[in-house]
C-alpha cells in the first residue's frame, strides 16, 4: 500500500490576511517548514529550523482547535495528509474567504501540495498560495489548483540573501503562472532598497503580468533591521512603479 503523504507543518490557525489585495479577509493558515531565502527581516524564523537535520526529530506543529481560540494542540511532524485535512476542517466551522498555504516557502513541499491541494478543493475550499516567486518548475506542478497566486519580488537589495539570478528566476515564474490563477505581486522594501533593482522589479511586472495588482510594503523592523524606510522613500517608489503598472498600494 502506497504510503501517505506527510509535510513537515509549523502551525495551522485561523486569522486575518494582513498582506496585499485581501487584507483583512478571514482565512485559514497552513504554514510549512523550510525556505530557500534568508532574509535579513524575516519575521517567522520559526519555519527555518531544520533540527531534524542535526540528529533530532523535528519540531511538532501546532493546530489551532477551534478557529480564533488561540488555543493550540501539538502533534508530531511530518503530519499525514489525512491529520492535515481534519485539523484545517475543524476550523471551517465559521466561515473563511480561502485557505492560505504559506510558510518559509510552500512551493519546497510542492510534491505533498500535488495531493493536499486537489484534496482541499474537493472539499470546497479556495486556494491562496504565498511564495518567494523563484521556484518556478515546482509552481508548474500546482498552478492547476491555485485560485490566488501572492507573489513576492525579492531585489536582493531588500532581503540581504545575495542572489544574482533573481531577476531571471522572477521572470521564469511569472511566465509559469501566465493564464492560470488571479496574481498579486509584493514587494517588502528596506530603507537600503536600490532604485535600479526596483526599477528592474517593477519593469519585470509589468511586461508579464500587467493586469497585477503591485503592493509596496515597508519592512518591519525584525532581527537585524532596525528601521523602515521613510513615507517620502515609499511614495516616491509608488510613483516609479506607477510608471510601469495600473495599480500600485502602499500598505502604511
Amino acid at each position: 500500500m502506497p504510503r501517505e503523504p506527510r509535510a513537515r507543518i509549523v502551525e495551522v490557525f485561523s486569522s486575518l490576511q494582513g498582506e496585499a489585495t485581501l487584507v483583512g479577509l478571514p482565512q485559514v493558515f497552513v504554514r510549512f517548514f523550510g525556505c530557500n531565502l534568508r532574509c535579513l527581516w524575516c519575521d517567522s524564523p520559526e519555519t527555518l529550523r531544520e533540527s531534524h537535520q542535526q540528529g533530532r526529530p523535528p519540531a511538532p506543529c501546532r493546530l489551532e482547535i477551534a478557529p480564533g481560540g488561540e488555543q493550540f494542540e501539538t502533534r508530531a511532524n511530518p503530519l499525514p495528509l489525512s491529520a492535515l485535512l481534519a485539523a484545517v476542517e475543524r476550523l471551517n466551522a465559521v466561515p473563511h474567504h480561502s485557505l492560505a498555504l504559506t510558510g518559509g516557502e510552500p512551493l519546497l513541499h510542492a510534491g505533498f501540495l500535488e495531493a493536499f491541494m486537489p484534496a482541499l478543493r474537493a472539499a470546497g475550499w479556495r486556494l491562496y498560495l504565498e511564495t518567494n516567486g523563484l521556484l518556478p518548475e515546482h509552481l508548474a506542478r500546482v498552478v492547476q489548483w491555485t485560485d490566488w497566486l501572492a507573489m513576492d519580488l525579492k531585489p536582493p537589495s531588500c532581503t540581504g540573501d545575495p542572489l544574482p539570478d533573481w531577476l531571471e528566476r522572477h521572470r521564469a515564474f511569472l511566465e509559469a503562472a501566465r493564464g492560470g490563477p488571479k496574481l498579486i505581486i509584493k514587494l517588502i522594501v528596506t530603507r537600503e532598497a536600490a532604485e535600479a533593482e526596483l526599477r528592474d522589479a517593477f519593469s519585470l511586472a509589468a511586461e508579464l503580468a500587467p493586469d497585477a495588482s503591485l503592493t509596496l510594503q515597508p519592512v518591519t523592523p525584525f532581527g537585524s533591521v532596525h528601521e523602515t524606510p521613510s513615507l517620502a522613500q515609499m511614495r516616491r517608489w509608488q510613483r516609479l512603479a506607477g510608471e510601469h503598472l495600473r495599480e500600485v498600494r502602499v500598505i502604511p
